[in-house]
């Protein structure tokens, strides 16, 4: 027994230093004696002053922002290591933090007393052209920080929008901005670190990542888990199906894959690989899941705000837009692990190892009311943040129905601590992306970026232009948290998808699903990275395993580009019969492209020559490619070539006799 939590606490530890040489965020310092005591009571202070203003609206929106920013940068500053080895335990901050600190408050201070001043008359003068500079230094510090990729993609745009876009000759050169005007866009305007980003930062993100902390600290992870135990855990490669089920879960709420990654991994990696899963599969399979949540309804890592509030649509509509593709690619994960376990012979968990699930739902079933009342309020038509800080009161509310999961005064205090800490990268790498939008419109970069495009691929172009984007939204959400990656994405590509002929919301969900698929792509997959550390496997193969686990994800967005009905609400008159339709043909789709990949049935059995089964396999991916098409002749033609397939896997089964299982 010791051993084994020797083992577990080895493996928390080699997770944990993974996350930090691979993700800027996780890197944080650990204080001893009174400042660690400060910096708990601040971060518990911000807590409770983020609700009141939220709960309340007591600043406008804009002071909102600039309130949210002056707690945001000193956290940041103080919590962060100004470079990746310095030593992260200490007693106290570094004299040049103490001043970074100083600068922010005052910069900032400076812009929340007279902002509304100089919104009036559009002057600004000497003090406010320094407190702007001031201003954009110390976001870029915080950044850096805490963001790393994203501060250099931010400098870049900056740059092209202040120095070297005049140089640039043709469409994609720029007027000669002055600091002023530059000044005045990113800092003293609504388009730039004071814009969406950090509106959305400062409400619907630090409130639903408190939730999240809530959701954590009253037993519900566990509860995931075994709930995850008693509906797959008996089927074959039940530990593999599990990990799919609780990382999708928790990667909904948590909105990071890598971090999802780093924490459920340690106990989903270490069981599949015992189970009898090779390590690199074991890891592919916890990378795949992980980086799915981040577009799994209801809460959706939080991005799904963001889009709402792009496309100035309720977030309800957005929750079920992104309900089916969501489905689809648990299901073709699911499958395909399914498959895995039958090709390598896996069993089920033996049933000492599985929960009583009448057990689990009378000890811990009652912490699914919070989501309940979330959801509940959201469709009764009221805002997601209300019905967030609602459900969060709920929560505590609801731990105190049992005695095991009940919340006592610490541990609402450690579970505001904690969703404070967790809100400060992805609120930073939101104000950043201020710089990025900013500069994207004031240059009419994407705008010119997406009538090249256009040009090349021709107007009507849907598929060739979503292939384009596809590639573009990979690239660009590279090593870039969820939410920024999509922000980023969506100021370039969307426009180049409504070009082609795409409708809103497909292209703006086709955009945030390619950007968090980054994830597991190859040559910067974050996740796969990350998992394939903690299972001791190689980070290449993983990554390609991965994006075979991962293939509906890839082409699901191409199932509803051609065919918006699958994002459910999303287009209006459309009859129901319509979206049944193209969703029972997504799921065979998606499910024939899974089977062929894996090489199952046929290749579980003997079927005689390579050509053979390659032939059967190429038939099942074409089958399930032909779905992306919405017309009638095509799905027809999928439906034969799956019939034949099934009908040549029988006969050359009924010739041979299975092989042993491996």
């Amino acid at each position: 027994m010791a051993n084994m939590e020797n083992d577990e606490r080895a493996l928390d530890a080699k997770a944990q230093q993974l996350m930090e040489d691979k993700d800027a965020e996780s890197r944080t310092r650990v204080f001893t004696g009174p400042m660690q005591i400060a910096l708990t009571v601040l971060l518990l202070v911000w807590a409770v002053a983020q609700l009141y203003w939220n709960m309340f609206g007591t600043l406008g929106a804009v002071k909102l922002r600039t309130a949210h920013i002056l707690f945001l940068l000193p956290f940041a500053f103080a919590l962060y290591p100004t470079y990746k080895k310095e030593r992260r335990r200490r007693a106290n901050l570094p004299v040049w933090d103490w001043l970074l600190i100083a600068a922010a408050l005052v910069s900032f201070g400076y812009v929340f007393l007279h902002y509304d001043a100089i919104a009036r008359t559009g002057r600004l003068g000497n003090v406010e052209i320094a407190m702007g500079v001031v201003c954009l230094i110390v976001v870029f510090e915080a950044a850096r920080r805490a963001s790393g990729n994203l501060a250099v993609i931010a400098l870049l745009f900056l740059s092209y929008f202040a120095i070297w876009g005049r140089f640039v000759p043709g469409r994609f050169g720029t007027s000669a901005f002055t600091v002023k005007r530059v000044i005045k866009s990113l800092v003293w305007d609504t388009n730039g670190i004071l814009g969406t980003g950090a509106g959305v930062s400062a409400t619907y993100i630090f409130v639903f990542v408190l939730f999240g902390a809530f959701l954590k600290y009253s037993g519900f992870s566990q509860f995931i888990n075994d709930i995850a135990l008693t509906l797959v855990g008996r089927s074959p490669g039940g530990p593999a199906k599990v990990a799919v089920i609780a990382s999708a879960l928790m990667g909904m709420i948590n909105g990071s894959a890598i971090a999802n990654v780093a924490t459920t991994g340690t106990i989903t990696i270490p069981l599949m690989k015992k189970t009898g899963y090779r390590k690199d599969f074991a890891a592919a399979v916890e990378a795949v899941a992980s980086t799915g949540g981040q577009f799994t309804p209801p809460i959706m890592g939080a991005v799904g705000f963001v889009m709402a509030e792009f496309m100035s649509v309720s977030y309800t509509k957005v929750m079920l837009a992104a309900a089916i593709p969501a489905f689809l690619y648990y299901l073709s994960l699911l499958y395909s692990v399914h498959l895995e376990a039958k090709r390598l012979g896996l069993s089920g968990l033996s049933p000492e190892n599985i929960p009583n699930a009448m057990k689990v739902v009378k000890e811990r079933g009652h912490l699914l009311l919070p989501l309940i009342v979330l959801l509940a309020l959201m469709f009764m038509g009221y805002t997601p943040l209300f019905a967030a800080i609602v459900a969060i009161f709920a929560t505590v509310a609801v731990s105190w129905l049992r005695p095991q999961t009940r919340m006592t005064p610490k541990v609402i205090a450690q579970a505001a601590v904690e969703g404070s800490r967790s809100a400060i990268s992805v609120g930073v790498s939101c104000i950043i992306i201020g710089i990025i939008i900013g500069s994207v419109n004031m240059t009419s970069l994407g705008l010119n970026f997406g009538n090249l495009i256009l040009q090349i691929v021709g107007e009507g172009q849907l598929f060739l232009g979503g292939a384009m984007v596809m590639v573009m939204s990979i690239i660009l959400g590279m090593g870039v948290p969820g939410v920024a990656a999509y922000v980023i994405v969506y100021a370039v590509a969307v426009p180049v998808l409504r070009g082609v002929g795409a409708t809103e919301m497909a292209a703006n969900m086709f955009c945030l699903i390619y950007a968090c698929l980054s994830n597991i792509t190859p040559p910067v997959a974050m996740s796969s990275y990350v998992a394939a550390g903690i299972a001791d496997s190689n980070q290449t193969k993983t990554s390609l395993i991965a994006m075979r686990l991962g293939i509906a994800g890839f082409i699901v967005p191409f199932f509803f580009l051609g065919n918006p009905v699958l994002l459910y609400g999303s287009t209006e008159g459309v009859a129901l019969s319509l979206t049944v339709r193209a969703f029972a043909t997504a799921c065979i789709g998606v499910l024939a492209i899974a089977a062929g990949l894996s090489g199952l049935p046929l290749e579980r059995y003997a079927t005689g020559t390579t050509a053979l089964r390659i032939g059967c396999r190429a038939m099942l991916v074409i089958a399930g490619l032909l779905f992306v098409s919405p017309s009638l002749l095509t799905d027809g033609v999928a439906l034969v070539l799956i019939a034949a397939e099934i009908a040549l896997d029988r006969a050359v089964l009924s010739k041979r006799k299975p092989l042993p299982a491996a």
